[in-house]
């Protein structure tokens, strides 16, 4: 019987999102008002947050601080308390540890990995749009960090997220998964690929699959998104029907294969008590592993805990 009651979720970076507060961006006195109970973000160069002797999130009032909000960029504000973040070499801060998003997104409470996975995706545009694009002066933010303004050739530079597509592929209750030559052994995963500029989803959808694989899709439809800053992309969930095609690589990936219910059921008990053998899933913080998990669910006899 198919599991129709199974709602697609369960991937990280994806809790309840702050008000972002785009009308406070550009008032300075708000902003400073705000700053003294706000809990501040601090970002190394690498983009980990820093952490307590615990791991846990180290999370400084504005006041402890000092001064205003100056460089740090203003996130938005939850149920009663705002969020900024801003760069460890702007603060005079120091904490005993650094956690990265990935590890934090396995030990964090999810409203803090969001607001985490969020900061990250500012802070790594920050330092990748120094200068402008389009004439290679220095850029100087405002707008509490949301534009980049060029003062030479006066164009405005905005935070970007790059779409991409990852799509669960059926034929006749069988998934189709491909590994790259650079993941771990064993590993597999659903297929992606950034959209081409001229795109729609679905095209990037059909088109990804056939270059990756020579599977021909027939239809896709959409389920869900998750931001990843990985470092800037948003990934655009889809499931989709294919033709009975072999699967053929050459070069993007090392391999792909159709897996059957039974396969990725023995792959999720793996995680369990990995025998050594055969494939392992992506990991449970990704819509790539919810992708999977959604397909098996959907399939005839699945019981909704894995069964």
């Amino acid at each position: 019987m198919v599991n129709a009651e199974y709602k697609f979720s369960g991937y990280a970076f994806a809790a309840t999102a702050l008000d972002r507060g785009d009308t406070l961006r550009a008032d300075a006195d708000a902003l400073a008002a705000l700053w003294p109970q706000a809990r501040v973000l601090v970002l190394d160069t690498d983009g980990r947050a820093l952490a307590d002797a615990d791991e846990q999130p180290f999370l400084p009032l504005g006041s402890e601080l000092g001064g205003g909000p100056g460089t740090a960029v203003y996130l938005g504000k939850g149920a009663e308390t705002a969020w900024f973040v801003v760069e460890a070499g702007n603060v005079t801060v120091q904490a005993p540890g650094r956690v990265d998003l990935r590890q934090a997104a396995t030990i964090w409470p999810a409203e803090v990995v969001n607001i985490f996975s969020y900061a990250r995706g500012m802070s790594y545009w920050h330092s990748r749009n120094r200068y402008c694009g389009v004439c290679g002066a220095a850029i100087q933010f405002g707008r509490a960090g949301f534009i980049g303004h060029c003062r030479q050739c006066g164009t405005e530079h905005y935070p970007r997220v790059d779409p991409a597509i990852i799509v669960a592929v059926e034929n006749n209750g069988r998934l189709l998964l491909g590994r790259q030559a650079n993941w771990a052994p064993r590993r597999y995963s659903v297929l992606a690929g950034f959209v081409e500029p001229g795109e729609t989803f679905e095209q990037t959808v059909a088109r990804e699959v056939y270059e990756e694989t020579r599977v021909r899709v027939i239809a896709s439809r959409y389920l869900g998104s998750q931001p990843w800053p990985f470092p800037g992309a948003l990934m655009v969930g889809f499931a989709a029907t294919a033709h009975d095609d072999v699967p053929t690589v050459d070069g993007e990936l090392e391999d792909a294969r159709w897996c059957t219910r039974e396969e990725v059921a023995t792959a999720l008990q793996r995680e369990l008590s990995d025998d050594g053998q055969g494939l392992l899933l992506p990991a449970k913080i990704s819509i790539a592993r919810s992708l999977v998990e959604h397909w098996y669910r959907q399939q005839p006899g699945t019981r909704p805990d894995h069964g």
